[in-house]
């Protein structure tokens, strides 16, 4: 039988069997078929990462409504109870209820009064003025809220580019299952056909073995490989918030993705988690505003309407107090200025983090547009090395029918060929993985 024939006759024959058992693997488990764009729309919708951001980004809303206090009155009520035999308090318990009779006037009553029971209800108003310090206060819990709000997005821009990582590891687990089946099926015909010469006392035990052991690793490294993309389904079922188990079914012939615009050569400013730490800089200006004016006096009113009577529901006497309060720190024992003093380190250290993380998100921008370069080159390279690889197992093969040269050189040449698919794939996965990285590193907000 002509040898090109008997590979072909038999690698149909094993990829029939690996799809066959395939088949019965993955009936054990779910199978869905899933685009990017459904992905990231699974992600963006489920993932806890983004509840957790958009957690904050409400507490922080929450604490800026909370300085609406400094606008607002206070109000409060109270009830409550009291009882003495104290002179001084017990006479002032009467006075306030009205009840002071010419008796309460004795000397011996008024030096030793009986226990005495006051209960008083009341209202208090506190109505904030001018308060120069919680306005700016409040300026700053308005900007931090900004500050969460561009952490959130840019947490939607990292989980976007993890899914699409993660669906281009997908792909490429997928492509090394396929080269392996295809390595299976071709291994495994020379392993037959080599048994078979070995049985006829044709060819030496030890071109057998190698056949053998080449036939292990092939095998291995797809039991490795089929692994690989359970481990990669359960990811992207992690970050979409699902449960794992479920096999995603992704287009082979998925390659749709955006270049980089080239007249991008640099990090724009406009970028969320830059726009974040800006935002913190500007609350603590606003901070260090409001510790400066909290040396300004504060204007603040208050009032209070009141019952006094000796019975807890009674009502017999009312009374109301108002007034304006003008109050000034004057000295806290430098407790402000020390305060200003560490706020505006911190805002000088933001600003430091800030010009660092510029210059390395720079340097890593640059870096991906040479590996971009670098992966270019590579898939071209490697594209020529799989034609010449391929060619040279054919005539090796052919010289191998005619018993010119050993199992061995069919084996290294096999491998060989394997190396450089595998090669390939990963400069495919290299390149457009960088892609994605690039608009992950140049993504701008419109906020």
């Amino acid at each position: 039988m002509n040898f090109q024939r008997y590979l072909i006759l038999k690698g149909l024959l094993v990829i029939f069997s690996i799809s066959a058992f395939s088949v019965r693997c993955l009936a054990q488990d779910s199978t869905k078929n899933l685009t990017l764009n459904e992905a990231i729309e699974a992600t963006l919708a489920s993932n806890r990462n983004i509840r957790l951001a958009k957690m904050d980004e409400k507490i922080a809303l929450a604490n800026y409504k909370k300085t609406e206090a400094a606008f607002l009155p206070q109000v409060g009520f109270s009830v409550t109870g009291m009882g003495t035999n104290d002179p001084l308090n017990a006479f002032g318990y009467k006075l306030e209820q009205r009840s002071i009779t010419q008796n309460d006037f004795v000397p011996g009553l008024l030096n030793h009064p009986t226990g005495t029971v006051d209960f008083m209800t009341k209202l208090e108003i506190q109505q904030p003025i001018l308060n120069m310090d919680m306005l700016y206060m409040r300026k700053a819990a308005q900007i931090e809220a900004e500050v969460y709000q561009y952490k959130t997005q840019r947490t939607i821009e990292y989980l976007t580019f993890e899914v699409q990582k993660a669906f281009l590891q997908l792909k490429l687990a997928n492509n090394a299952v396929n080269v392996l089946e295809d390595a299976l099926a071709t291994t495994n015909a020379v392993y037959v056909y080599t048994n078979n010469h070995f049985q006829q006392g044709l060819i030496q035990k030890s071109d057998l073995l190698n056949a053998q052991v080449q036939l292990n690793m092939v095998e291995t490294n797809l039991n490795k490989a089929k692994r690989n993309v359970r481990d990669a389904c359960d990811y992207l079922s992690l970050l979409m918030g699902v449960k794992s188990g479920t096999l995603y079914r992704i287009d082979p012939a998925f390659e749709s993705i955006r270049k980089i615009n080239d007249s991008v050569q640099s990090i724009g400013s406009k970028r969320s988690d830059f726009m974040a730490i800006q935002k913190a800089i500007d609350a603590s200006y606003m901070m260090i505003r409001s510790s400066q004016m909290s040396f300004l006096p504060r204007l603040n009113a208050f009032g209070n309407y009141q019952y006094n009577d000796s019975r807890l529901t009674g009502f017999g006497a009312n009374s109301y107090l108002v007034g304006v309060q003008l109050s000034w720190d004057i000295f806290k024992g430098n407790k402000t200025k020390n305060t200003i003093t560490i706020q505006k380190l911190e805002r000088d250290k933001l600003g430091e983090q800030l010009a660092l993380q510029r210059e390395q998100s720079q340097l890593e921008f640059n870096k991906a547009i040479n590996d971009l370069s670098d992966a270019s080159f590579e898939i071209k390279q490697h594209k020529a090395a799989i034609e010449q690889a391929d060619e040279s197992l054919r005539i090796l093969q052919n010289r191998y029918q005619q018993g010119l040269i050993n199992t061995t050189d069919v084996l290294m040449a096999q491998s060989q060929l394997l190396q450089q698919k595998f090669a390939l794939a990963q400069a495919n996965f290299t390149m457009n993985l960088t892609r994605f990285y690039l608009q992950f590193l140049t993504a701008t907000t419109n906020k």
